[in-house]
C-alpha cells in the first residue's frame, strides 16, 4: 500500500458528551464522555490506516497535554512526527442530546510561532528528500490554528508541489480560498463551502456541477464537492462523476468528510476504475454517519453499501450511455 503523510495544523481533544436534553444555565447531568485524539488530519489518518497504508501523522501538538494524542497513534500504528509547541492542545465539545442535535463547542487552537512553522517545514523537506521516508501523497486537513496564515499553507502546498509530491486539502474559509490558488491535486469542500469559494448560491445539481468544473478548470486535479444526502461530484481527467449515497440512518455527521477524503484518496493512489473509487469513497462515507466516527470499511454489511450507492457519470466519456449504474 501507500505511503502517506496526514498534516494537522490544528487538532483537538475531542470531549464527545451525551446526555438527554442540554438545559442552558442549568446542571446537566451526563449519560456518558469520551475524550479522544481528533482533528480532521488524525480522522483521515484513522481510515487511511484500516484500508492498509502506511501513514504518518505530523502538524502541531500542545506538549502539556500531548498523552491522549501518543497512545492514539501507538494504538494505531502511525507513526507519531508532530512537532510539541509550549502550552495545551485546544479541547472542543460535542454534546449530543437524544433528539439528535449535536452543539460543539471548538476552542481557537494553539499559537503557533514562526520558527515552530520552520521548523515543520524543515522537517517536510528531509521527509520529501529520503527515498526511504517520502510520501506518495500528503493530506492537509483541518482549519489553521492561529499564528498560521493562508499564506503559509499557500507555501506548504507549493513547497510539496514543487517536489512532485500530490496534495490533497481539505480546509475551509479563506484557507480554502489560498489552496486553491496554490493548485493542490486535491480540495474537497462541502456544498457551502464551495459556495463561498465560488460567490453564488449551489442550490441543485446543475450549479453544483458547474461549481466543480470552475473548481477543476482552476487547476485542481481531483475537485470534490460533498452534498451530503445528495451526494458527491467528482471531475477530473478520468471524467464528471455523481454518486448518490445509500440511506442510512443519520447518528453523527462528524467524521464524514473525512472519510470520503481518505476513501477518495486511497482508491486513487490504488489506481483503481474512477466508478469503483467513487463508490467505495461515497458508501464509506455513508456508513461514518450511522454512528459516531470515522467509515469502518471492515463493517460487516459494507459490500451491500457499496452496492446501494449509484454512480453515474455526467460527461460525454467513454461510457456514455447507461445513466445510473447500481
Amino acid at each position: 500500500m501507500a505511503r502517506i503523510l496526514a498534516i494537522s495544523l490544528n487538532p483537538a481533544l475531542d470531549l464527545a458528551i451525551r446526555l438527554p436534553q442540554l438545559a442552558l444555565g442549568r446542571v446537566n447531568r451526563t449519560e456518558s464522555t469520551h475524550l479522544e485524539a481528533a482533528g480532521k488530519g488524525v480522522n483521515v489518518a484513522r481510515v487511511l490506516v484500516a484500508l492498509g497504508h502506511d501513514v504518518t501523522v505530523s502538524g502541531f501538538l500542545g506538549a502539556a497535554n500531548d498523552g491522549v494524542f501518543v497512545r492514539a497513534f501507538a494504538d494505531l500504528g502511525v507513526e507519531d512526527a508532530c512537532r510539541r509547541v509550549a502550552g495545551e492542545t485546544r479541547i472542543n465539545a460535542k454534546v449530543a442530546e437524544h433528539d439528535g442535535r449535536v452543539t460543539d463547542i471548538n476552542g481557537p487552537g494553539l499559537a503557533v510561532d514562526a520558527g515552530a512553522l520552520e521548523a515543520l517545514r524543515d522537517d517536510l523537506d528531509a521527509r520529501a528528500g529520503d527515498s526511504s521516508r517520502r510520501p506518495d501523497a500528503v493530506v492537509i486537513a483541518g482549519s489553521l490554528p492561529p499564528g498560521v496564515e493562508a499564506t503559509d499553507l499557500v507555501a506548504l502546498v507549493t513547497r510539496l508541489g514543487e517536489r512532485g509530491i500530490p496534495v490533497w486539502v481539505d480546509t475551509s474559509g479563506p484557507a480554502l480560498t489560498a489552496a486553491i490558488d496554490a493548485g493542490p491535486t486535491a480540495v474537497k469542500p462541502n456544498e457551502q463551502e464551495l459556495a463561498d469559494w465560488a460567490g453564488e448560491s449551489l442550490d441543485g445539481e446543475a450549479p453544483r456541477l458547474q461549481a466543480v468544473r470552475r473548481l477543476h478548470a482552476a487547476g485542481v486535479a481531483e475537485a470534490l464537492i460533498s452534498a451530503g444526502r445528495d451526494g458527491v461530484l467528482w471531475a477530473s481527467r478520468r471524467g464528471e462523476w455523481l454518486a448518490l449515497p445509500p440511506t442510512v440512518a443519520v447518528t453523527s455527521t462528524v467524521g464524514a468528510g473525512d472519510t470520503l477524503v481518505a476513501g477518495m484518496l486511497h482508491g486513487v493512489l490504488s489506481g483503481h476504475p474512477p466508478e469503483q473509487v467513487l463508490r467505495f469513497a461515497t458508501a464509506l462515507s455513508a456508513e461514518a454517519v450511522r454512528h459516531v466516527g470515522v467509515g469502518d470499511p471492515h463493517a460487516d454489511d459494507f459490500n451491500d453499501l457499496q452496492r446501494q450507492t449509484r454512480v453515474q457519470r455526467l460527461d460525454d466519456g467513454e461510457r456514455h450511455a447507461g445513466g445510473v449504474h447500481a
